[in-house]
């Protein structure tokens, strides 16, 4: 009997989406291994192997808490990263815009500037930004943690994502504004941005993830415990022999990637068009 189109359909549907989570096995098994570790004894985790713990731990995310200051170090971590996301938006977009708008003198320079400094290796710029810092009086606080990614690497590949999607967009509405009375940063500021919120949703997650997860900028200019951010705090989790304590750093990982899934559930949509849209023009 032969099969109408749409059983066809659903049928090559169907083995897609097995063949998917096949393949996703192997990506998705570290994570439920972590999270159901979180919940579980440090005699259990490597004692006895299995994904769903035999004894339900609770108390090893309240524990977490009361180890070290994490709730503190959580959120150093979580304003430091929406600081510099935030940061690195305005920057990017205004930077962006100024070098697929404005033609000035040197305009080539600096791209070609932009794009050699990112052949420089980040363990390259540690030391001479380590003595700026003192220089500031910067060391032990964190605003080495926020004004070196917005002004480093991450700000320079985004600024040139956002500039990819500001040449996409047609010169008629800036031409619109323009008659309508606005300047060049009313543009930038009423037609231009609106319109590039799917870049800046594209942009926001790098900064964001690359931020949290930062661990050598933490290491190398904050000492105080209360200062720590998430990267810092995980390492801390030890027993007074320097041996870790699974179970609390687990379940304290487990804790700590929720808001990168979050961010990630909210914004992927806007990822996926501003991937799709940026490459119309070059």
């Amino acid at each position: 009997m032969a099969l109408t189109r749409r059983q066809t359909r659903i049928i090559t549907r169907t083995c897609w989406t097995i063949a998917l989570a096949v393949v996703a096995i192997p990506f998705v098994f570290p994570f439920v291994w972590m999270v159901s570790s979180g919940f579980k004894s440090a005699a259990e985790i490597f004692g006895s192997p299995s994904i769903v713990p035999r004894e339900w731990q609770w108390e090893n995310f309240l524990e977490v808490f009361t180890y070290q200051p994490f709730a503190r170090q959580y959120f150093n971590s979580l304003y430091i990263a929406v600081t510099v996301t935030a940061a690195t938006l305005v920057v990017a977009s205004l930077a962006g815009y100024a070098l697929a708008r404005l033609r000035f003198a040197g305009s080539a320079l600096v791209g070609l500037f932009l794009v050699s400094a990112l052949m420089v290796p980040e363990e390259v710029t540690i030391v001479p930004n380590f003595f700026l810092m003192r220089w500031a009086g910067f060391i032990d606080s964190h605003w080495p943690l926020i004004l070196l990614p917005v002004f480093g690497p991450q700000c320079i590949m985004a600024t040139f994502l956002m500039r990819q999607y500001f040449l996409a967009l047609p010169k008629e509405l800036e031409e619109a504004g323009k008659m309508d009375g606005l300047s060049r940063f009313g543009v930038w500021w009423r037609k231009a941005l609106p319109m590039s919120r799917p870049a800046l949703a594209a942009v926001a997650i790098t900064p964001f993830l690359n931020s949290w997860n930062m661990f050598l900028e933490p290491l190398i200019f904050v000492s105080s415990l209360e200062k720590f951010t998430l990267p810092l705090a995980l390492s801390n989790f030890t027993d007074p022999y320097g041996m870790p304590l699974w179970h609390l750093q687990l379940a304290a990982t487990s804790l700590a990637v929720v808001p990168i899934l979050i961010v990630y559930l909210i914004a992927q949509r806007q990822i996926i068009e501003s991937f799709a849209l940026s490459g119309v023009k070059g």
